[in-house]
C-alpha cells in the first residue's frame, strides 16, 4: 500500500456485498476477497451460496446469507448474523437492484413503480442503517453502492431512473454524515456491463454497438476495480462521490 500520511493500517475486514451472487456484486465479492476480506454474500436467492467456495479458494472466508433487501428485519438480521460469525461489519457494497419493466410511462402501474423503489432505494437504504452503526463502532467504515446513468433521462425505464437518481443523492446526503468517525460513502456508476442483468434484455447487434468512445461493455470485473479502491485504506479523501466508469462517456 502506498506511504499515505491518513491511511488505516490494512486489517482483515469483513465485507458484506448484497447482490453478491451475480454480475457485478459477485466480482466485487472476489474482488474484495482477493485483497484479504472476509465476505458475506447477501443474496435473495440460493445461487449466492455458489460464490462461497469461489471466496475460499482465494484464503478467505465468506457465509452466505439469504436476504430480501426489501425487508428491514431481513437485512438487520443479516448484519446481525455478520457479526455473530465474523465479530465485525466493516465494508459494505449494495449491487442489489432489477431494472424492472422496459416500457412506456403510461404502461407502467403504480405497483411496478413501488417494486423498483423498494429493492433499489429501500434496498440500499436499509443496508446502510443496518451496517453503519458496526463501523461508527470500529472508527472506520466503508460503503460503496452502484448508481446507473439512467438517472439521467431513462425514457422508457422512469421507475429505474428514478430509483438511480434517489440513490445518487442518498450518496451525497450521507457521504458528508460521517466521515470525521472514518465511515466514508461513496457511489460507483457504470455504463453497460455484461452481466446477466443486461446481456438477456438486447439483441447480439445492440451489444455489439455500445456506443461509448472505448468501443467495449465493460467485463464486471472492470467495475469491481474500482468499488475496491473505494472501499479499501487507500481511499482516505473520498466520500460522498459517485465515481463514473463508462468507457469515456462522461
Amino acid at each position: 500500500m502506498p506511504d499515505l500520511r491518513f491511511a488505516a493500517p490494512k486489517e482483515r475486514r469483513v465485507a458484506v456485498v448484497t447482490g453478491g451472487g451475480r454480475g457485478i456484486g459477485r466480482a466485487c465479492a472476489l474482488r474484495i476477497a482477493g485483497e484479504g476480506r472476509d465476505i458475506v454474500i447477501a443474496e435473495v436467492g440460493d445461487f449466492g451460496a455458489e460464490v462461497v467456495p469461489e471466496v475460499e479458494a482465494l484464503g478467505q472466508r465468506a457465509l452466505f446469507v439469504r436476504t430480501d433487501v426489501t425487508d428491514e428485519a431481513s437485512v438487520r438480521r443479516m448484519a446481525a448474523q455478520t457479526i455473530e460469525a465474523f465479530g465485525r461489519l466493516d465494508i459494505l457494497v449494495c449491487c442489489a437492484g432489477i431494472l424492472g419493466l422496459e416500457a412506456p410511462f403510461l404502461e407502467q402501474s403504480a405497483a411496478q413503480f413501488d417494486r423498483v423503489m423498494r429493492i433499489n432505494v429501500y434496498g440500499v437504504y436499509h443496508a446502510h442503517q443496518a451496517a453503519i452503526p458496526h463501523m461508527l463502532a470500529r472508527g472506520w467504515g466503508r460503503c460503496v453502492t452502484i448508481t446507473s446513468g439512467a438517472r439521467h433521462a431513462a425514457t422508457n425505464q422512469v421507475p429505474y431512473g428514478v430509483s438511480k437518481g434517489a440513490v445518487y443523492s442518498f450518496i451525497g446526503a450521507l457521504g458528508n454524515a460521517y466521515p470525521k468517525q472514518g465511515v466514508f460513502v461513496n457511489g460507483v456508476e457504470p455504463g453497460r456491463a455484461l452481466t446477466q442483468m443486461v446481456v438477456p434484455r438486447f439483441s447480439p447487434e445492440f451489444l455489439a454497438n455500445p456506443g461509448n468512445p472505448i468501443g467495449r461493455y465493460a467485463d464486471p470485473e472492470e467495475i469491481a476495480e474500482v468499488v475496491e479502491f473505494l472501499c479499501s485504506e487507500r481511499n482516505t479523501y473520498t466520500t460522498g462521490s459517485v465515481w463514473s466508469v463508462k468507457g469515456g462517456t462522461g
